[in-house]
């Protein structure tokens, strides 16, 4: 077994059970791609058993902290059986559920959704390239399943050394699927749709607006980077008036339009721009428009913590922009989804959109991502999705 030691007081974190080791971290070693290695202080003592990934500034992530434990295939579908098992203990009204969420689940760079008799998995790391094999058969095994898509697709995948694969790793069948949660069902392609195939962390998040829009009967409602039309389907199952969804995704759009119909929704209550979302804000202002309740759920901006000042000013002009179309007592749901951005920041972000639109509001709830993608103690990255529930006062 390969030994990797840090640098003196680089163990700190370790001891805590953060699983990643930067490379800034490490004073010698070296190994192969996704080959597990020994991490030792700089005093020689044992702190974890890790995956190596040479051509990544996370030089290492953490299979274990046991010193007697063995990385091999007993230690993968034991990991994976506890994840799968987890997932029983939480209350989800839907056939689509993620069932592995890489770090909080022991198993770093791995995210594994399943939508009915569908798996769709990510391999985002090199440790869990090289036991792709492994993981794969251990997921039927805790599923009883037969059907394992792969979506190995995220840009992120190049930081590793890693190429992009997608297809059937075990079984085959349809890509196109349905998915059933709460009141509505929604249309998803597991090969062409954003992620695995949809947002699954915004589920609870959908449910909450939909009985916003039952109980304050909203008229007017906007929603911002729609995609296929989620918060949508949602505000108009839970009795909102009409709709206007944005996306500059003609795609997406596209089955935005179907999910109305197969919900049994009248088209004349949605209207579907192909437009950006910026541009649109500030036309609806120049235009005079308002509206009780928007949805601001834009893509990652701030995929580290370097990147969060620039992320910060774009959130900040959209959600200026939505307050100034909100209606006195409006309601808006705005969300950030980039790990670089904290709660603390988000919040101080919204804050500061208010007080340039002339906008104050109370917030009614912090909203996050539904529990099957957990966020443990140890790992606080994993609370990448923060939203906030802003009623506008006056």
């Amino acid at each position: 077994m390969k030994t990797i030691r840090l640098r003196a007081g680089k163990e700190r974190s370790l001891l805590r059970r953060h699983p990643w080791i930067f490379e800034s971290a490490i004073a010698k070693g070296n190994a192969d791609s996704g080959e597990t290695v020994r991490v030792d202080s700089d005093q020689g003592e044992f702190l974890c058993w890790a995956a190596f990934s040479p051509q990544s500034k996370i030089r290492a992530r953490a299979w274990s902290f046991v010193q007697t434990d063995r990385i091999d295939a007993a230690f993968f579908q034991a990991a994976i059986s506890a994840a799968v098992q987890a997932r029983s203990r939480f209350d989800i009204r839907s056939n689509g559920l993620r069932l592995v969420h890489g770090e909080s689940d022991g198993l770093p760079g791995l995210i594994v959704d399943r939508y009915g008799d569908t798996l769709v998995a990510q391999f985002g790391a090199a440790g869990v390239e090289r036991w792709k094999d492994v993981i794969a058969d251990a997921l039927l095994q805790a599923t009883g399943l037969q059907r394992l898509y792969e979506r190995s697709d995220a840009s992120s995948r190049a930081l590793e050394g890693l190429g992009e694969q997608k297809g059937w790793l075990r079984g085959d069948g349809p890509v196109d699927l349905l998915l059933q949660e709460h009141d509505w069902t929604l249309g998803l392609s597991i090969a062409e749709g954003h992620k695995t195939g949809f947002y699954l962390d915004q589920r609870d998040s959908r449910k909450r607006f939909a009985d916003y829009a039952r109980r304050l009967q909203f008229q007017r409602v906007l929603n911002c980077y729609c995609y296929t039309g989620g918060f949508s389907v949602a505000a108009l199952v839970g009795g909102a008036a009409h709709v206007t969804s944005i996306d500059s995704s003609a795609p997406a759009l596209e089955q935005a339009r179907s999910n109305l119909q197969r919900n049994g929704l009248a088209p004349e209550r949605a209207t579907f721009l192909d437009a950006d979302v910026n541009a649109s804000l500030r036309r609806f202002a120049a235009e005079g428009r308002s509206f009780d309740a928007i949805v601001l759920d834009p893509p990652k901006l701030a995929p580290t913590v370097a990147h969060a000042e620039r992320a910060a000013r774009a959130y900040k002009d959209i959600n200026r922009l939505a307050f100034k179309l909100l209606e006195p007592g409006g309601v808006l749901f705005t969300f950030s989804c980039s790990g670089g951005i904290s709660a603390d920041l988000f919040h101080k972000i919204v804050a500061s959109a208010g007080a340039d639109a002339g906008v104050d509001g109370f917030i009614s709830e912090r909203l996050g991502a539904a529990p099957d993608h957990p966020m443990t103690i140890a790992f606080p990255e994993g609370e990448y999705l923060k939203g906030l529930v802003v009623m506008r006062r006056g």
